[in-house]
């Protein structure tokens, strides 16, 4: 086998000579009228002998050329079509172009509706305001960890669905010549902290975090009257069973009253019921099909099931207990307002052990508590009525 002669930079530079000069692994110099001077890569494959151009040779150097036609030939020899892959890597997505591809592609493979949706909204709530803009080949492991970190450890099964999720489009982006390597494999566990359960008493949430929740829920794939009927707990600061067996008759003239049988005290108690609890109780009134619950279950002679908000909340990945709630507009009453502490104690039902204080309190504070109700519900974000304190209670 005879040596072949090879291209030179000189003779690259110097030539003005129309026609092809050819190197080595399918590269050749072309040498137009004009002198015009191009990168070719020739190659062989399904029967075929295409030309790539590799660029302009009074730009690109011989050495560069060589490159680019070696990293091409290996391509071919691996059975891949060069051309096409680079075709390929000339369009590259942001990461929400790429997520939403790949629900499309297995939506109609996932039987179960709900994970099929809290798959894309997972990660529209946690990755798309961190990477969403940007294009998949720059994403990094530091941008996975600053997706996780913040729900690590308050959030640790939606963190640990977030993380797969977001391994799953990485790797479909591998697949497609987009990037090199999946930044959220599950290696990445190994630098987060240890998640570990929680200790029982803290099954309460931050009241910070109670509006996002909200909000959270309401994107979520749950039925509409649970959805609606613990935005209704959370805004009137009751317990389950308070609102799962309410009844319309007990609502009147924009208050809800709640017989003894229901309460803990065994006293009856009168809630008003807030702007935005009214429109969930006509959203309701709407869904409940003639039922006397207001928030019927499956069947609507039947009240939701006692595990239903817990089920609910777990399944968005919160470790709190739906009684917490109290816990959160009670520590926000204390902390942003300041709302005398019998109209947030007279709200929650709670029997007060001071006798002077009780016997100061034997009103109902109606008109204080709608106030305090409505101010909460502004906090979380779900009232857009003006608040006006009573005088002397600011709310924060």
């Amino acid at each position: 086998m005879g040596d072949q002669k090879l291209l030179s930079q000189r003779f690259v530079d110097t030539t003005n000579k129309p026609g092809k000069y050819f190197d080595k692994n399918g590269l050749f110099l072309r040498v137009k009228e004009g002198g015009s001077k191009k990168w070719v890569f020739r190659y062989s494959l399904n029967g075929k002998r295409p030309e790539m151009g590799l660029g302009n040779a009074k730009v690109i150097k011989l050495s560069k050329a060589r490159e680019k036609a070696l990293q091409a030939l290996i391509q071919v020899n691996d059975g891949l079509d060069p051309i096409s892959l680079n075709r390929t890597k000339s369009f590259i997505p942001t990461f929400e172009e790429a997520a939403l591809k790949v629900y499309e592609l297995n939506r109609p493979s996932w039987s179960n509706q709900k994970h099929s949706a809290q798959f894309i909204s997972s990660l529209k709530s946690y990755a798309f305001p961190v990477i969403g803009e940007m294009k998949v080949n720059t994403v990094e492991t530091s941008h996975i960890l600053s997706i996780l970190t913040p729900i690590w450890l308050t959030k640790s099964e939606t963190a640990l669905r977030v993380r797969q999720r977001l391994s799953t489009v990485l790797k479909y982006c591998k697949a497609q010549n987009w990037r090199s390597d999946d930044p959220a494999d599950r290696e990445i566990i190994e630098v987060l902290p240890k998640q570990g359960r929680r200790s029982n008493h803290m099954k309460s949430m931050d009241y910070r975090e109670v509006g996002a929740f909200i909000k959270e829920m309401k994107n979520s794939p749950a039925g509409m009257t649970t959805k609606l009927a613990l935005e209704f707990l959370i805004l009137n600061a009751s317990r389950s069973g308070e609102v799962r067996f309410a009844k319309w008759n007990e609502i009147k003239e924009k208050i809800w009253t709640i017989p003894a049988e229901r309460m803990k005290a065994k006293i009856t108690h009168r809630t008003p019921l807030t702007e935005r609890c009214l429109e969930i109780l006509k959203e309701a009134e709407r869904i409940s099909q003639g039922s006397n619950y207001i928030f019927c279950g499956y069947k609507k002679d039947k009240p939701l099931s006692e595990n239903t908000f817990n089920k609910l909340i777990k399944e968005l990945g919160y470790d709190v207990h739906t009684h917490g709630f109290r816990t959160s507009f009670k520590t926000w009453t204390q902390e942003k307002t300041n709302y005398p502490r019998e109209v947030a104690e007279k709200q929650l039902a709670h029997s007060l052990n001071d006798k002077a204080e009780a016997a100061y309190a034997r009103s109902e504070l109606m008109e204080k508590r709608n106030l305090l109700l409505e101010s909460w519900g502004l906090f979380v974000g779900v009232s857009h009525n003006k608040i006006i304190p009573l005088k002397g209670n600011s709310v924060g």
